[in-house]
């Protein structure tokens, strides 16, 4: 059993060594690379607190050496993954949402926030959180800190082993990578492939485009987060196996 992961980096290593741990050889191909723009830090002593939709952000801040000025904040994060980043760079007042922004954006209009919120956040925004939390009479500031740039190119190699069968699953984490997928891979694999590769996905928002595109071995992860995709792979494996 021979596995794509097609998260950026570094987070692509991490998965490729729990697979490891289930027995899954797997291999990275990343196709999106993230890059941390210039952005300056508004004045903090207004904040109330922090949102935080992507682990990535806080990688932003941090190689920008910001992060040590918010470190009072309490921190409201999209999903456990993101919650333990802000935990390990220092932050002690840490709340995950459980991985979804629907999710988020309901646990902060609870929590009564006394103030605005600073949200360090990508170019390519998938929600818009001060849209959601204004009706709410929550006031988010946004901050561009960083932006995930696709890739042009799928590497050589793997694309014949995709369609050779000896990559029997991708994993697939966010709709602009299945996008990027579609892009780079799909025209360049026979319609059988197409039908008999194994994607495993975060969320069924993720597998729209795979499905749009004549994918159609499709699996969703019961939660979106990596224990679920894990659980996804390792039974995917042992059905192929027999065991």
């Amino acid at each position: 059993m021979r596995m794509l992961v097609t998260r950026p980096q570094p987070d692509a290593q991490a998965s490729i060594e729990r697979l490891a741990a289930l027995g899954i050889d797997a291999v990275a191909a990343p196709l999106l690379t993230r890059a941390t723009l210039d952005f300056h830090l508004p004045a903090v002593s207004g904040f109330a607190a922090l949102a935080v939709t992507s682990t990535n952000a806080l990688r932003a801040l941090e190689e920008k050496g910001v992060h040590e000025a918010i470190l009072r904040l309490p921190v409201f994060a999209v999903g456990d993954r993101t919650a333990h980043e802000a935990r390990a760079l220092g932050f002690a007042e840490v709340q995950s949402a459980g991985g979804t922004f629907e999710r988020l954006t309901t646990m902060m209009a609870l929590a009564r926030i006394d103030g605005p919120v600073f949200y360090p956040a990508g170019r390519h925004l998938s929600g818009d959180l001060a849209g959601a939390l204004a009706p709410h009479g929550i006031m988010v500031v946004t901050a561009v800190v960083y932006e995930m740039v696709a890739e042009s190119r799928f590497p050589e190699d793997m694309l014949a082993e995709l369609e050779s069968g000896a990559l029997q699953a991708a994993l697939v984490y966010s709709r602009r990578t299945a996008e990027i997928f579609c892009s780079l891979v799909g025209p360049n694999l026979s319609a059988a492939k197409k039908r008999d590769l194994a994607l495993i996905c975060l969320s069924e928002n993720v597998a729209q485009p795979l499905l749009g595109n004549h994918f159609t071995r499709v699996h969703l992860a019961d939660r979106p987060d990596e224990e679920a995709m894990m659980s996804l792979a390792l039974a995917f494996a042992r059905e192929q196996s027999g065991s």
